[in-house]
């Protein structure tokens, strides 16, 4: 769940009968069937993936999605019909999903917990419990999830942690203690570098990147880089690209690069990165700058080159569809053919649209989604 979302529930709060009337139309219908929609050419040489709508939080309108490149069939809503016996819908706020193994991890943020479910058919095969749990990685066999360990309105909240789990058992082992409101992850050799943001306690903002050592699971240091971290990538030469939102005041987002040799902040992009996605030697970024002082946005579409470490291009959305694009929110590269997918969160309130681009930067195809179409996860090989 993006912090963008902290200005948008503004925005909630003042439609919120309305949405009080959509949930309870939602809650009297039943289980909504999905949609099934042509978008694509069938391509039976490549798996499909996963889409996560996050929905809005407080209304339990996390759904799944499926695109099926086999049939080039776009599948939306599908876990409450491959589960019917489960939860009608799969909770509040979908804020991350992954595939590792045979398992496919969704975390439900609000709902404390994280749902997994079977690869192939998205039939359940249980669930994790944990805290207001944030995003997950994998290493070794085990399942590494962020936790703020605390509810979003609680001012005195603490450290946040890390979870390890069992992937086979799906029990929690260990747990090593972070910074606050911990989120993204990513693991470089042996090392696990946290961003802390203290994002829904401002001004007390976090501005550190926790690294734990996997082999003794500890905390062995905190690399200083900016207030409100957010996102942690990294690329395949050894180095960490993690985001910053600052303040939306005066303080305004960057996107630092961390070397994993030295721990320590070697470059740094005067870009708002509020999502990206690294494939080979590009980094596509996704760039919405709100501002509380102009009360607009920026937007941007720019290719970082991780190689050397200089921006390509402020665009790679070549043909202007960009201008029809409302709120750019997810973004990820296809890991065969290099299509750029991004979502459109429109406001929030509504389905989105998913938006598919070639290399070129050139429409393919556009879909409608759930509420707020985030978190994706390509089915291997």
């Amino acid at each position: 769940m993006s912090k963008y979302l902290s200005y948008h529930h503004v925005l909630l709060l003042l439609t919120l009968s309305a949405m009080v009337v959509l949930g309870a139309c939602r809650k009297g219908t039943g289980v909504i069937p999905g949609e099934e929609t042509q978008v694509g050419e069938p391509d039976t040489l490549r798996n499909g993936f996963y889409l996560l709508n996050e929905g809005n939080m407080g209304m339990n309108l996390a759904t799944l999605d499926y695109y099926d490149r086999g049939t080039g069939v776009y599948k939306s809503n599908i876990y409450s019909e491959i589960n019917p016996t489960a939860t009608k819908e799969m909770g509040d706020v979908g804020n991350d999903i992954s595939i590792y193994g045979s398992k496919l991890y969704a975390v439900i943020n609000m709902s404390d917990k994280v749902e997994v479910l079977d690869v192939h058919s998205a039939k359940r095969i249980g669930q994790i419990t944990i805290r207001n749990c944030r995003y997950i990685t994998f290493y070794k066999g085990k399942a590494y999830i962020s936790s703020y360990a605390a509810a979003l309105d609680d001012a005195s909240a603490g450290a946040g942690f890390i979870a390890e789990v069992d992937t086979a058992t799906l029990q929690i082992l260990r747990t090593v203690t972070v910074g606050r409101q911990p989120e993204e992850m990513a693991i470089v050799g042996d090392k696990l570098y946290i961003a802390n943001s203290g994002g829904y306690s401002p001004p007390r903002y976090e501005r550190t990147v926790s690294v734990v050592d996997m082999n003794t699971f500890t905390e062995v240091k905190r690399i200083d880089v900016a207030i409100n971290l957010h996102r942690v990538k990294a690329d395949k030469y050894g180095d960490i690209y993690v985001t910053s939102r600052g303040d939306r005041y005066n303080i305004r987002a960057k996107l630092y690069v961390i070397d994993s040799k030295k721990d320590i902040v070697k470059d740094s992009f005067a870009l708002a990165a509020s999502n990206l996605s690294i494939a080979g030697d590009s980094a596509y970024v996704c760039s919405v700058d709100w501002n509380y002082i102009n009360n607009n946005n920026t937007v941007s579409y720019a290719i970082i080159n991780v190689k050397d470490e200089t921006k390509v291009t402020d665009n790679f959305i070549t043909d202007g569809t960009d201008k029809q694009i409302k709120t750019p929110y997810g973004i990820a590269v296809d890991p065969e053919n290099g299509d750029v997918y991004v979502t459109d969160g429109k406001e929030y309130l509504l389905p989105g649209t998913l938006y598919c681009f070639s290399k070129a930067g050139k429409k393919k195809w556009s879909v409608t989604t759930g509420n707020i179409p985030a978190h994706f996860a390509f089915i291997p090989r």
